[in-house]
């Protein structure tokens, strides 16, 4: 397997390792494998769009963002310059690890992935300047369903590892939790699947 795939605490939350083979020259990975993710058990996403957002500056923080059902995004995100910590909330109202966060420290050092579900809200902060993140969707964007969250929402209570400093006029104004009503439940599908 070229990659190692670990579940998480959230039902359809994945950490993602891929190998990286090195020499003079530099490296080489597959930094996404259906078969890898079948291997583990996995029926794998089928994603439609790759998606890519640079910050300028440490501290930045985006999200926390999702979109409603039937057009939520399942993404599976890495870092390829800098570090972030990057953030899913489970938003589903009857799941048991509903408004609970699970963060992880993503950069072009350790090559993690985080294969986040649809019924998750996405958010990360960087931690340093000039990061770059790719993300895979499998769900256009739309402007119709898109929503957020206040990233510092006490009922969902991130613990940032870093003063968010920098922030967009969207995220200052999003809503909490409760008016943002996430319509997600335990029947959301995790993604779309192959079948």
């Amino acid at each position: 397997m070229a990659m190692k795939v670990e579940k998480c605490e959230f039902d359809g939350l994945y950490l993602i390792t891929p190998d990286y083979f090195s020499d003079e020259r530099g490296y080489f990975a597959e930094t996404y494998s259906e078969r890898a993710l079948i291997s583990a058990g996995i029926n794998p996403p089928i994603f439609v769009q790759d998606n890519q957002s640079f910050s300028a500056a440490k501290g930045t923080v985006r999200g926390i963002h999702f979109q409603l059902a039937p057009t939520c995004q399942c993404k599976l995100i890495r870092c390829i310059k800098g570090r972030i910590f990057d953030v899913a909330v489970d938003l589903r109202r009857d799941s048991k690890t509903y408004k609970k966060w699970i963060g992880f420290e993503l950069s072009e050092e350790n090559h993690r992935e985080l294969l986040i579900p649809a019924y998750c809200g996405h958010a990360f902060i960087t931690l340093e300047d000039n990061c770059l993140v790719q993300y895979k969707v499998d769900e256009f964007y739309s402007k119709a369903t898109e929503r957020s969250i206040k990233f510092d929402d006490p009922d969902i209570a991130v613990d940032w590892p870093i003063a968010p400093t920098k922030k967009s006029q969207k995220d200052l104004l999003a809503p909490s939790l409760d008016i943002a009503c996430p319509n997600f439940t335990m029947s959301t599908p995790k993604w779309k699947e192959r079948r």
